[in-house]
């Protein structure tokens, strides 16, 4: 090998970003992989609602918390037994709540793989006021 790169004909030659994502990261085989949930997140009359996809997932396998005014699910399920040992798949979400939700009134139920978390949404004070902007005093010269 020469050291340069064999291109395809007609490809640029710096490769596209999107090949590098089909390739993939084999430094990142290493570490245990988390899968996204697919979430869908409403606000509607005066009500967060989030729903998780979680197939597979039993309700005790699911934590949920919040902090900072983020929520976030996590989930865990084991899969089958290899040679190498049992497979674990790790699951993960966070989204940030809006302005006035309630977690402390927050309720949680899994059904049929389908996470569904809601809780109230108060007007909240958003402590934001208006600073009104000035012109400078002008020194008149005599």
């Amino acid at each position: 090998m020469t050291g340069t790169t064999d291109r395809l004909p007609g490809r640029p030659a710096l490769s596209d970003p999107s090949d590098w994502l089909e390739a993939g990261f084999p430094e990142l085989d290493a570490i245990p992989a988390t899968h996204g949930i697919h979430v869908e997140e409403r606000l509607v009359d005066d009500t967060f609602e989030l729903q998780a996809e979680l197939p597979g997932i039993d309700a005790e396998e699911i934590e949920i918390t919040v902090a900072e005014g983020c929520l976030t699910v996590r989930a865990e399920r084991s899969g089958e037994t290899t040679d190498q040992g049992a497979a674990i798949f790790h699951y993960g979400h966070f989204t940030p709540l809006p302005p006035g939700a309630r977690s402390d009134e927050a309720t949680a139920e899994c059904e049929h793989g389908v996470l569904t978390v809601t809780m109230p949404v108060r007007e909240a004070a958003t402590g934001i006021r208006s600073i009104p902007v000035r012109r400078p005093l002008s020194v008149d010269a005599p």
